[in-house]
């Protein structure tokens, strides 16, 4: 413990921690300025589109994507950079404790957007989990695999909304044996933008059988 001391304080000597947005000094590794926390928004409620209000119960974002949390995302998920994870720890645990935010008392398991396998292999990781998997284990939710991506699909924001639509259409399936049947699932994503993703997951776990599913994402500007 006395070694890891040590070193974390050479660490902070050699390369003082900073702010994840504007990179002024903070007290310690992980930590945020007030006013990038603040510049992040918060949790808030998503309006989706029919199609997904006829499928999703509730659908909610952390904090606004280009309002400060975009550039954790795309370190993240683009740069591979699991650095950034404490800030997003940090991050997740100022919503906890500094804004009314409370999920439905029922739901019974967390359920990842997947990535295809290729993917997952070349990244290393489902950017997802990682950014979930603290936090789930604080509210004792567990995580689990219930979905598979069936194809490689190429990058949403680049397309059209009714390109997405389309591309999404056939890209889930229930996991072999997944337990969906009977159970309220929290579906989890890093961004949402046009609910399209979404949707789709959650068209495949209501077919299935799930009584419910609610949506829950790191960032989005969705509505705004």
């Amino acid at each position: 413990m006395i070694q890891l001391s040590l070193w974390n304080s050479l660490l902070d000597f050699l390369f003082p921690p900073h702010c994840p947005l504007c990179h002024a000094y903070v007290e310690e590794r992980g930590s945020w300025c007030p006013s990038c926390l603040q510049r992040c928004g918060g949790p808030h409620r998503l309006l989706l589109p029919a199609a997904g209000q006829r499928r999703i119960r509730f659908a909610w974002a952390l904090g606004g994507y280009r309002g400060g949390l975009r550039s954790l995302v795309h370190d993240l998920k683009y740069r591979r950079k699991k650095s950034i994870l404490p800030y997003i720890d940090t991050y997740l645990r100022h919503v906890r404790e500094n804004h009314l935010f409370l999920l439905p008392a029922d739901l019974d398991v967390a359920v990842p957007v997947p990535l295809h396998a290729a993917r997952e292999r070349e990244r290393g990781f489902n950017q997802v989990e990682a950014i979930f998997a603290r936090a789930l284990s604080v509210r004792q939710l567990p995580l689990e695999r219930l979905l598979q991506r069936q194809a490689v699909t190429q990058p949403l924001y680049r397309l059209t909304p009714g390109e997405r639509r389309h591309v999404v259409q056939h890209a889930f399936s229930a996991a072999p044996g997944a337990a969906i049947a009977g159970r309220h699932i929290l579906l989890l994503d890093d961004i949402l933008t046009t609910g399209t993703t979404a949707t789709a997951c959650a068209e495949v776990l209501m077919a299935a059988g799930a009584s419910s599913v609610d949506v829950l994402v790191f960032a989005s500007d969705y509505g705004k």
